[in-house]
């Protein structure tokens, strides 16, 4: 995927030169829980911002409230409400709205911006662990990701009910909306081997932690491997005996590897789709504010 865009030359952003770039996305794995990017084109500043947005800013659903009916368990109310909060949940971004843009304006509520889930689990005369999969929600696509992430452990007799209310949310507010576990980015790594000095010694292969580098069948040359799981440790740089060493290994200051892993609230895509419209949105904001503040500097000058 590749996308065309301008932007402000050195003289700044009141310059009328313009400079064009491409920013090149490439998925190099992809699942239905996680996905690895390399973007192409870009800087520290438009990466980290993308990161903050999918961790910060990209809706999810989580349990906010909870009523307890019944609870004989050896955890306290607070305690189980905390781990039913952290329970992730599918959510449903297009049927939803978020509290504080839904149209009933109501503390409590509507099927509009709140699921309600229930949890009525009786120990017998043995030993009974209560599971996320005990969980009955009112909308089949809300539910636990998960059906086997333990709540409590109930003694012989003893019960818990209770009533849950799921509402959208922002990890800006409280990690349990946080839509994703993993989302980090680093630069893509630049690995030069000196041909002619390299005597395929052996050794910067032995030492290599994630196995990128290796010896060719016929074990007069070094190989590279999926140069993307490169850690940039450099062991092999001060490992190989040559002076200066026949390989050289550094960052490439444009290119970005991206590692996104979905907590199964969402899938990868959508959160990845949900933050760039996000930032986009960011930017539109932006230049409306700037263009503002130009007229009324404008008008200033001329009064």
């Amino acid at each position: 995927m590749t996308e065309r865009g301008e932007r402000a030359g050195a003289e700044g952003a009141g310059s009328k030169r313009k400079e064009r770039f491409i920013v090149q996305v490439k998925v190099v794995d992809r699942n239905e829980s996680s996905a690895r990017l390399i973007i192409e084109g870009v800087d520290v500043a438009l990466m980290n911002a993308l990161r903050r947005i999918m961790v910060a800013e990209v809706p999810s659903m989580a349990i906010d409230e909870v009523v307890v009916i019944e609870n004989s368990s050896m955890l306290h109310d607070e305690i189980l409400a905390h781990r039913l909060g952290l329970i992730p949940l599918a959510t449903d971004l297009d049927s939803y709205n978020l509290p504080e843009e839904c149209s009933c304006k109501s503390e409590m509520g509507c099927n509009l911006c709140r699921v309600s889930l229930t949890l009525d689990v009786e120990a017998g005369e043995n030993v009974k662990t209560v599971y996320s999969g005990d969980l009955v929600s009112e909308n089949p696509n809300v539910r636990p990701v998960s059906e086997t992430v333990p709540i409590v452990k109930l003694a012989p007799d003893q019960r818990l009910k209770i009533e849950a209310y799921a509402r959208l949310g922002k990890g800006e507010k409280h990690a349990k909306w946080q839509p994703v576990s993993v989302c980090t980015y680093r630069h893509f790594p630049k690995v030069k081997i000196n041909e002619k000095e390299c005597d395929s010694c052996g050794k910067c292969v032995d030492i290599c932690p994630k196995r990128v580098l290796s010896i060719s069948e016929g074990g007069k040359k070094l190989e590279l491997g999926n140069i993307a799981e490169c850690t940039v440790c450099k062991d092999c740089v001060d490992v190989c005996p040559k002076s200066p060493p026949a390989i050289e290994v550094a960052w490439d200051k444009e290119v970005f590897v991206l590692d996104v892993e979905s907590s199964g609230a969402l899938p990868v895509e959508r959160i990845i789709f949900e933050a760039v419209k996000i930032l986009d949105r960011k930017f539109e904001s932006f230049l409306e504010r700037l263009a503002v503040r130009k007229d009324e500097a404008t008008q200033v000058a001329e009064s």
